[in-house]
């Protein structure tokens, strides 16, 4: 039997002894070194390649929750579990978010630390074993589609998104966020026997294997995990939920294309936390304007505006407000643009047919296009878009 290999991080000297005697007593496991601060965490955990990392929060330098996001990406073949003095929601949130399999409070009994670390080093090596390639990241992006008020296009985009991407041989996955009143499923005309509220309920037995039977197939080649049948289901799936079914998806798929209700809660807040892109979709009215406005500066303040795309949808030149107006009021740029082209739109929804294959060739189509290659290759942020911005201002001066 192959012995489980642990790094012991933790920035109390004392504190490592005790965790050091304590997985003594299982002969099952080997400590293969420890580490005083978060970065020193890191590094050796990319030079030792330990099964197991026993990480606690409060270190210098480098906070156990940031460390726990490095080792996750340059190490992602060993599990980390995170260890607390505090056993409070938002830190075992957090934990959870820095993409820690377990979450242990102290003070530690020698049974319950060794129990542990057996239960989580062999439901690693279970996701290893279905796919995942030891020491190769796998680069998935997690794409939300965002908006703070309906009726803006977010459900459209998302879906059209996910299509496309699928059709540029990607393996993709469209999770409907909206747990009350999502649509994604009637847009693509599938009809779920169950749905995430069903899932939630089998959570002590949660693997990749058991979140794949709930995704339902499209004939583009991406896969959905429908919203709840019923708004009231929506109260059973909780944060832990939604951060676990993302970290799970992430193993096996490139995209993972989310489709959110138009406010802020602490679930959103949790798919904005995942995300390596968001597309904030805008339309061309004021009250739209002025809630973009303050979700921006939200964004702002979360330190995820540089992984913030906007995108406008029914771009038109008779709205009675320009593109350089928006932009202007918001301090933002805008990346993308899909024209407004509602008598190919409509029917595309009210038939469950994603426009961009009822109408392949159409102006809207190739906007979407767009915006997927936006996705694909990773531009269309603010300091991309201010680039250029500056360099046409130049070339007007210079003609």
């Amino acid at each position: 039997m192959d012995l489980i290999r642990v790094l012991v991080a933790d920035g109390d000297k004392d504190t490592r002894a005790e965790l050091l005697r304590m997985l003594a007593f299982a002969q099952e496991l080997v400590v293969v070194g420890e580490a005083q601060d978060g970065m020193d965490a890191v590094q050796k955990s990319i030079v030792l390649q330990p099964d197991v990392i026993l990480l606690d929060i409060n270190m210098s330098g480098l906070d156990g929750f940031r460390a726990a996001e490095k080792i996750t990406l340059e190490v992602p073949a060993a599990a980390v579990i995170i260890v607390s003095g505090q056993g409070e929601q938002e830190y075992l949130r957090r934990a959870m978010l820095a993409g820690a399999r377990e979450f242990l409070v102290k003070p530690l009994q020698s049974e319950e630390l060794i129990n542990t670390v057996k239960t989580v080093y062999q439901v690693e090596s279970k996701r290893l074993a279905q796919g995942e390639q030891k020491n190769i990241p796998k680069k998935s992006e997690v794409i939300t589609v965002f908006g703070t008020k309906g009726g803006v296009g977010k459900t459209t985009l998302a879906v059209n998104l996910a299509v496309l991407l699928a059709k540029n041989r990607q393996k993709v996955v469209l999770f409907d966020l909206d747990l009350q009143f999502g649509d994604v499923a009637v847009f693509l005309n599938l009809f779920p026997r169950r749905t995430m509220s069903e899932l939630a309920q089998e959570r002590d037995a949660w693997d990749i294997e058991l979140l794949e039977s709930y995704l339902l197939p499209h004939v583009s080649g991406a896969k959905i995990l429908p919203a709840p049948s019923r708004p009231e289901y929506a109260e059973l799936i909780t944060v832990e939920h939604v951060g676990e079914a993302i970290n799970l998806l992430k193993l096996n798929y490139d995209y993972i294309i989310i489709d959110t209700p138009p406010f802020f809660n602490e679930i959103n807040l949790t798919a904005l936390d995942l995300s390596t892109q968001i597309l904030l979709v805008l339309a061309m009215d004021l009250a739209t304007i002025k809630n973009i406005k303050l979700s921006l500066e939200l964004l702002e303040s979360l330190q995820h505006s540089a992984k913030t795309k906007l995108i406008l949808n029914r771009a038109s030149d008779d709205m009675g407000i320009t593109v350089a107006d928006a932009e202007d009021t918001l301090d933002f740029l805008i990346a993308g643009y899909i024209p407004s082209e509602g008598k190919i739109v409509v029917p595309a929804l009210n038939e469950g047919i994603p426009f961009v294959l009822s109408h392949p060739a159409s102006r809207v189509s190739k906007a979407m296009q767009e915006v997927t290659d936006l996705v694909l290759k990773n531009r269309g942020y603010q300091e991309d878009l201010q680039i250029r911005h500056k360099q046409n201002i130049l070339n007007r001066l210079f003609k």
